[in-house]
């Protein structure tokens, strides 16, 4: 049963009007300043940090819009950001820093939204190795602010949770929308490529 264009239409203006919220804001990016940290706030912070919101919702309606069908090809993207999230915020943990951190996120943002415009297929190694870049600088601004925090692999638990469930969410979104006029999947992308657009000036 093929979901309404209307409907559709509102999935995607939904995600558009969440993603441009923060437009106003400049880039979300680690914990700092956050006096308690625990698996809850590490699960809200991708979920209200919109940037981190926006791009791993991205990455799941990209996989769903681009696999040839249902299966495990859907979940390369997913996979390569969850784990080289992981990977980053590791790295921060051990202090180790990489400059333009703020720009790589806001620029994953951008790239994530044009994949979504364009519905570029890749090869799943592919696929999940450029996701896994963006998500290094994602996962490294998270490692970051909790260095040195005594619940820190608690808060790593609740974020990466977190992942996964903004992932399956993108996932869904983006199957639902493979059935919708394809200009709606693209006015979704656009939205999240202007975001990053606008969160890139206000570095500049």
């Amino acid at each position: 049963m093929k979901t309404s264009p209307f409907k559709s239409l509102l999935k995607a203006t939904f995600f558009i009007a969440a993603c441009t919220l923060s437009t106003w804001a400049t880039a979300h990016t680690g914990f700092d300043g956050q006096a308690h940290p625990s698996f809850f706030t590490g699960f809200a912070h991708p979920v209200f940090g919109l940037d981190h919101l926006a791009a791993m919702v991205a990455v799941g309606v990209w996989g769903a819009l681009t696999a040839r069908r249902a299966g495990a090809e859907l979940l390369w993207g997913p996979l390569g950001f969850a784990n080289m999230l992981l990977v980053g915020a590791m790295l921060g943990l051990q202090g180790v820093e990489l400059p333009a951190v703020e720009p790589m996120i806001a620029a994953s943002l951008l790239v994530l939204g044009l994949l979504v415009v364009s519905r570029l297929r890749l090869p799943g190694v592919a696929a999940a190795l450029l996701v896994g870049c963006f998500a290094l600088f994602h996962g490294l601004a998270h490692g970051l602010g909790l260095a040195g925090s005594a619940s820190a692999f608690q808060t790593l638990a609740g974020m990466l949770t977190a992942t996964v469930f903004l992932h399956s969410a993108g996932l869904g979104m983006g199957w639902a929308l493979r059935s919708a006029n394809i200009w709606v999947s693209r006015a979704a992308g656009v939205g999240v490529a202007g975001f990053g657009s606008v969160l890139l000036l206000q570095l500049v």
